[in-house]
């Protein structure tokens, strides 16, 4: 059973997601740059594509694995969670992955990660309004240094700066009111069910949807390679499969914005991760905004006695 005093193994989860995410943000960046077969032939996929190919094949992959395991009866819910899950796979994975890809591809990197990471403003703000948390200077503060921290390490500042394509920008911004509402409606609903059921329908819920907007022959239109398919293959393992598992087993132990505010941790991860692998250079102020994120997360973390309040922490199912 968890210690509810002490969800480091929350953080530790949240913090493995936020790792896959960067190295999948690195993937991506060399797929899109680099030949993937001997023809020359590059890697070009809408973000449509992509966004329906990450949940598709997680389902595909994940539904076998856990019927084996677990039986097909074991697998059901009842109707009003399941359309919670529909609800929360279309809106919030679904919607989030896609405006995320699209605000990438009508702006740049910086300005789809620093408007889609103005997120823990929007849970802390959903949070308070709801009464379910005080706006302590504490929370506040954290919230405030995760989003400066975000500007500064993703390269905003002292080079391309922000490209305000209004397109780009709204997309961005759809993607931050997604990647919020999931935090929050994961979060409820993992006090029932554990992870892994909760990925399963979140997944087939996305990939359903994506079905009637992009249907399969329009994909077998497309002509994908061999090297392309392999790639939307991996790509869903390490950009949805594992990080989700990882991001919803830490909202099992911690509360929407301690959770938001920690995953954070991506921006920083893609820079280190890119650093290392790509040989990407690391500048003065990227260096300073890692160090602010760092801060914000021990600082959201620590038990706030001027609330009054404790965070509401989930017992993990295991």
């Amino acid at each position: 059973m968890a210690n509810r005093s002490h969800p480091i193994r929350g953080y530790a989860y949240i913090a493995a997601a936020t790792l896959l995410w960067g190295i999948a943000a690195s993937l991506g960046r060399a797929a899109f740059t680099r030949k993937l077969s001997p023809s020359g032939h590059s890697l070009q996929i809408d973000p449509l594509i992509l966004s329906q190919s990450r949940t598709s094949f997680s389902f595909l992959v994940l539904l076998p694995i856990l019927a084996t395991r677990r039986g097909w009866r074991n697998l059901a819910m009842p109707r009003a969670d399941f359309w919670r899950l529909v609800v929360l796979g279309v809106l919030g994975v679904a919607a989030s992955n896609y405006f995320y890809y699209l605000a990438i591809q009508k702006t740049n990197v910086a300005t789809a990660i620093i408007l889609q990471y103005t997120a823990p403003v929007l849970v802390l703000f959903y949070m308070v309004a709801r009464g379910r948390q005080r706006a302590t200077p504490q929370r506040v503060s954290a919230v405030g240094l995760a989003v400066v921290g975000c500007i500064l390490a993703i390269g905003v500042v002292g080079a391309g700066g922000l490209r305000l394509n209004p397109t780009g920008v709204t997309a961005a911004m759809l993607a931050a009111i997604s990647f919020s509402f999931y935090n929050i409606g994961a979060h409820d609903i993992l006090a029932r069910y554990d992870r892994w059921i909760v990925l399963l329908y979140v997944t087939f819920s996305a990939a359903f949807f994506w079905l009637f907007v992009n249907p399969p022959w329009k994909l077998v239109a497309a002509h994908y390679s061999v090297a392309e398919w392999s790639f939307l293959v991996l790509f869903a393992v390490v950009s949805v499969l594992g990080p989700f598992s990882c991001y919803f087993a830490g909202l099992q132990y911690l509360e929407p914005t301690r959770a938001v505010v920690t995953s954070c941790l991506e921006p920083v991860f893609s820079i280190v991760i890119a650093a290392i692998a790509l040989g990407e250079a690391v500048r003065p102020l990227q260096t300073l905004g890692i160090v602010v994120v760092l801060s914000a997360i021990v600082l959201v973390q620590i038990p706030d006695r001027s609330a009054g309040d404790q965070a509401a922490v989930l017992e993990p199912i295991e």
